[in-house]
């Protein structure tokens, strides 16, 4: 299978042979949840408010994003910037220690999950009647936090080697069979809410062997294959003085250092996932005050189609990630700057696409999760709201990906948690009190966060990048 050249060829053509298999595996990652809760909307009787109790789940699966992309997050520029140094070692190392990060990090995820699953979800806004769809939905989809932790958290590694094909296969396998294990679990053997978890379950397994497979048997680098390492390549790298005649303690030393790296990196993928958890427990609680359940299942519905519309967003930015971290490696800095030109044209032309779709066309995508007529006409309203500043969401995106791929931690936590803790919170409780209804103020949280934080993010990116050359 031919692998991608991030240091030459052409920036576009690369950018979308990069992005386009990409797309296609988040999307299908995506059918993971987006199954499940088409699914369940649509069962006899039960589907508004089963829809509802999952939505409150949502937190506690945002969570288990969160730790997963603090690895794979940090580590995956990391990687590719050591490819682009031609330092081999330094990245199997650094995919080696994710696996493990992933590892440890997904059972011990596990264990807490399931102690404290209902103090939880009642912390969320779950009522009595909610806990009956929720509870079990969240202790078994739980079970399955280490398949999804290794099958995602890995996945970004087999792209970042110039193989998004390979990576688009590995996550098809798990999500196809999701496809067909949901109406078999929730309709046929009649598990409802914990058919559709189990059948989750089930795929994120099959998309975890099969990712490993690829990483061991597949791709130039592999997992734990050091057998052939130059010995002079640990020795070159100069982040740690090194003690050389005590290889124990030196190989000590590079592993903490390395974790701290990868760790500190990544904090920013992890502050803004654990951020989107955040928002969405006071969205919830607000909206059980302000407007009842009804409301949390309208809410569950818009979240589902944000996941929908900004994953080819997130295709497109990740599929350029590479290329920015492998030529800052290689000291092109030019090719950086066209990378982040080209994924910021490609990526704004598609929002605005998608925007204009959803003004004009909102019940369109509404009717996808559901066909009860008592929520959407509020389904249609909010959702025009909430997506009212889509545009300037893309410019998060982008200036977070290239903060991240540029090793810049600092600069890309501040800007997550400039949007969503600074703006978005404190804007959640405010506006439903100004607003009439008060509802509506909580939906009108984004767009306003978007507005003023996508574009803070993205000009000083553009500044910053304008001066590479100069560092």
């Amino acid at each position: 299978m031919k692998q991608l050249d991030f240091g030459e060829g052409n920036i576009v053509k690369n950018t979308l042979s990069s992005a386009l298999p990409m797309l296609i595996a988040q999307l299908i990652n995506l059918l993971y949840s987006l199954i499940d809760r088409v699914y369940i909307g649509r069962i006899p009787k039960i589907g508004t408010e089963a829809l509802g109790g999952i939505g409150l789940t949502f937190p506690i699966i945002i969570i288990v994003t969160a730790f997963t992309n603090l690895y794979s997050g940090g580590g995956t520029p990391l990687f590719a910037i050591s490819s682009g140094e031609g330092n081999n070692f330094r990245s199997k190392k650094i995919l080696d220690t994710c696996l493990y990060l992933e590892l440890i990090t997904s059972i011990v995820l596990i264990v807490v999950g399931e102690v404290f699953a209902e103090p939880l979800l009642k912390l969320f806004g779950a009522t009595d009647q909610a806990l009956v769809y929720s509870m079990p939905y969240m202790r078994i989809y739980l079970l399955g936090t280490v398949f999804a932790m290794l099958s995602i958290g890995l996945n970004p590694f087999i792209n970042a080697q110039g193989l998004p094909t390979l990576g688009m296969i590995s996550v098809i396998c798990g999500a196809g069979l999701n496809l067909v294990l949901d109406p078999l679990f929730i309709f046929i053997f009649n598990l409802g809410v914990s058919g559709a978890a189990i059948a989750t379950v089930i795929s994120q397994f099959v998309s975890a062997i099969v990712v490993l497979y690829t990483l061991t048997k597949r791709t130039p680098i592999k997992l734990f294959n050091f057998d052939k390492i130059n010995n002079k390549e640990y020795e070159k790298t100069n982040e740690i003085i090194f003690r050389r005649h005590n290889h124990d303690e030196v190989k000590w030393k590079y592993n903490i250092h390395l974790i701290w790296q990868i760790v500190t990196l990544g904090t920013a993928s992890f502050v803004m996932q654990l951020t989107n958890a955040l928002v969405s427990i006071v969205c919830n609680a607000v909206l059980s005050r302000t407007g009842g359940h009804l409301y949390i299942s309208v809410m569950t519905i818009i979240s589902s189609l944000r996941q929908v519309f900004e994953t080819p967003l997130l295709a497109i930015c990740e599929g350029a990630a590479p290329m920015v971290s492998f030529n800052l490696g290689a000291k092109n800095y030019d090719r950086v700057r066209a990378s982040v030109k080209v994924m910021s044209v490609i990526s704004l032309l598609y929002t605005l696409v998608i925007w204009l779709l959803i003004m004009f066309f909102p019940y369109v995508f509404i009717a996808i999760f559901s066909s009860d007529k008592t929520i959407l006409a509020d389904a249609n309203a909010a959702t025009r709201i909430y997506f009212c500043g889509f545009l300037f969401m893309t410019l998060q995106y982008i200036g977070q990906t290239v903060y991240k791929a540029l090793s810049k931690r600092g600069r890309s936590i501040f800007f997550s948690i400039f949007r969503k803790v600074i703006l978005v919170v404190p804007l959640t409780y405010i506006l439903p009190l100004i607003w009439n209804p008060p509802v509506h103020g909580v939906f009108a949280a984004e767009p306003i966060s978007n507005v003023i934080g996508g574009s803070a993010s993205f000009f000083t990116m553009l500044i910053y990048i304008k001066g590479l050359k100069d560092e």
